[in-house]
């Protein structure tokens, strides 16, 4: 090779490393520019359709990314549909297709040593990205269903709950704490409209949403384990699974946007 050649390849590779370092800063930078309140989540990726119903409102608009999404906010998912939200503490939740989800809480505030979520599932897929700081507060965020409640506090994982309302969790990084839930029922002067979970309070059955009794367990699901919870509230226990078996086209697309994730310092 001629040592003209040689620098030619050597200003290229250089090059092209500095387009790709580019390319990592402006997409972390799209997220540390996001602005944000204490009680509220940014949509920062949005492809296809999804519409929000407010609280306390009959019809819903159409979503779109730069919208916030508050508390009381119920969010429903096309067909081939990807959402993504971020969080005050930039914390990510990501959801399918054909996913219907509500907003309980969001409450992140450093000042006052606060990190406290809780969205409940009524059906679809997440995929949830948890920070494990937010300038020394460790997260309390919770992802409910009428048959689960999986708490984290910092750590990857997706869970994927079913019209019959039996539940998938997996755990990527970090420890998942999944335990019974108790059981959603609908307002008597609003049909329709869930009541978010009350806590139980000792280890005795509760009654269930469809006149069955749901024991109290929980389990915590470790690093590339997962836990199966059936429609009537029995779990199994956690179980291995593989990266082959795991692997579908919603996988792979969160692997990547946790890679661009990643480049983001925790804050401490």
């Amino acid at each position: 090779m001629s040592k003209c050649r040689a620098v030619g390849v050597f200003i290229g590779i250089a090059a092209l490393i500095f387009l790709l370092a580019a390319g990592a800063d402006a997409a972390g930078e799209k997220f540390l520019t996001v602005k944000m309140g204490s009680g509220e989540a940014k949509v920062v990726f949005l492809k296809g359709a999804a519409t929000v119903t407010p609280s306390g409102q009959k019809t819903g608009r159409a979503l779109q990314e730069g919208d916030s999404l508050k508390a009381g906010d119920q969010v429903v998912t096309g067909a081939d549909t990807l959402l993504e939200i971020l969080l005050p503490d930039r914390s990510m939740m990501r959801f399918g297709d054909r996913t219907n989800f509500k907003i309980v809480q969001i409450y992140i505030d450093s000042g006052k040593k606060a990190r406290e979520v809780k969205v409940h599932m009524n059906s679809g897929k997440t995929w949830n990205n948890i920070r494990k700081t937010f300038f020394g507060v460790k997260p309390k965020i919770e992802v409910t269903t009428l048959t689960s409640v999986c708490g984290v506090r910092g750590t990857v994982y997706r869970m994927n709950v079913e019209n019959d309302q039996s539940v998938l969790v997996r755990v990527y990084s970090g420890e998942v704490g999944v335990w019974s839930g108790a059981p959603m029922v609908e307002e008597g002067d609003k049909p329709g409209v869930l009541k978010a979970p009350k806590a139980v309070s000792g280890p005795k059955p509760v009654a269930g949403p469809r006149k069955v009794t749901m024991e109290e367990w929980v389990y915590i699901v470790k690093s590339m384990e997962q836990i199966r919870v059936s429609s009537q509230g029995v779990p199994a226990k956690p179980e291995e699974f593989s990266e082959q078996e795991d692997r579908d086209p919603w996988v792979d697309w969160n692997k990547a946007r946790d890679q661009e994730a990643g480049k983001l310092p925790d804050l401490q």
